[in-house]
């Protein structure tokens, strides 16, 4: 087969479905089969695929122009555009944007402004983290089986637990920047406490710590507001964004005040560079997806759409723990292996749920923001029906 003779293979065991289209909630292979995407390819897909605003704006930015410098040299309304759209649902302290190519190019860029902007070169972040797959942002995540074949990694980095108070005060003057998921993913959709998350932030502010927020799988109404630091009150210093908000374009974002924005202009100059961040069409993808998340998502049927998957599939007596911020999910089983069965027989189902690289005991959920009540309940049912199907 040529996908696993010519294609890099990130897995022995891929899931290896043709896929030849993409509409709405359905993924559609070569034979014709519709796949109910319930992972939105691991929150990317926020609005379902092809979402006709979006590609308006796609094939639109195409007829103007592509490629035409590296970021930061001309002015183009499609950055323009996408910067605006985004800080107009954003604190007054987040109104500085820096376009990049993925959620993990501004994991790495947020690491670099901490430490320009502080002069500091101590990080900190949280047990359970993933913030990417590069050399920087693998040393600040925490699984260690995916980091050890490629130390050494970055020195200056430690890791606290989510929720415990006496961790913080491993935060102090020699710390450049915090950084914490704001609802963990990786870890199975981990949720921190309202007053954990307000200590945290007035032990940054106390140390002159940059709080930075990776919001790369959690925003942009994943939990059911445009940002789950509006859960908390809680807001950042720094913002780090990707995965949905290209609504299926590569982009990622770092969001800052324009004051520590300002640190890669001078001394030295180009002080964070990148040819492809800020692509006109990427970008042009973004502001149709913020358009359409702020006019036709209603916050209140993501809600219920959340309480229908919670609800039926956590009354399976074998799901041990629901945990979900909207629609985020992770369902806990009492194994990696009875969460494998679950996930091949929803594929067999046309169903794609997936699990979590670093807790294996969870099967994931993530589906649009666009899915109805409605939708949700049969769905569930069936997730239901393949749990008991598995049945050892």
């Amino acid at each position: 087969m040529d996908f696993l003779t010519h294609l890099g293979q990130t897995s022995p065991y891929p899931l290896g479905i043709e896929i030849e289209r993409a509409e709405g909630l359905y993924l559609y292979d070569k034979q014709g089969n519709a796949y109910a995407d319930l992972i939105s390819g691991i929150a990317v897909s926020s609005l379902g695929h092809g979402h006709p605003t979006i590609l308006s704006a796609i094939h639109a930015q195409v007829d103007r122009h592509l490629h035409t410098m590296v970021y930061g040299e001309f002015i183009q309304d499609a950055q323009m555009n996408f910067a605006e759209e985004l800080l107009a649902i954003l604190p007054s302290n987040l109104q500085s944007v820096y376009p990049v190519n993925s959620g993990t190019e501004a994991i790495e860029a947020a690491m670099k402004l901490t430490k320009r902007a502080t002069g500091r070169h101590e990080l900190i972040a949280f047990k359970g983290s993933y913030h990417g797959s590069t050399q920087g942002s693998m040393s600040i995540s925490y699984n260690e089986l995916k980091k050890t074949k490629y130390r050494p990694l970055l020195p200056g980095v430690s890791f606290i637990a989510l929720n415990d108070w006496e961790g913080l005060a491993n935060i102090t003057v020699k710390t450049a920047g915090v950084f914490l998921e704001t609802i963990q993913g990786d870890a199975g959709v981990r949720i921190p406490d309202l007053s954990f998350l307000q200590a945290l932030r007035e032990r940054c502010t106390a140390t002159g710590t940059l709080l930075v927020f990776d919001e790369i799988q959690c925003g942009l109404g994943r939990t059911g507001r445009n940002f789950a630091f509006e859960h908390f009150g809680v807001i950042p210093d720094v913002l780090v964004l990707g995965k949905a908000l290209g609504g299926g374009m590569p982009i990622g974002a770092l969001v800052t005040s324009q004051e520590l924005m300002a640190v890669f202009k001078d001394q030295p100059k180009l002080g964070h560079i990148t040819t492809f961040g800020g692509h006109p069409v990427a970008c042009a993808a973004a502001a149709a997806f913020l358009k359409v998340l702020k006019s036709e998502i209603r916050f209140d049927e993501v809600e219920a759409s959340a309480a229908i998957f919670r609800s039926m599939i956590g009354n399976h007596p074998e799901i041990l723990e629901v945990r979900n911020q909207g629609l985020m999910f992770a369902f806990d089983m009492a194994s990696a292996e009875r969460v494998e069965r679950v996930v091949m027989r929803c594929l067999e189902k046309r169903i794609l749920t997936f699990w979590f690289l670093s807790h294996p005991y969870s099967f994931r959920l993530a589906p649009p923001l666009t899915i109805t009540p409605e939708e949700a309940r049969t769905f569930a049912q069936e997730i239901y029906q393949a749990i008991e199907e598995t049945k050892a």
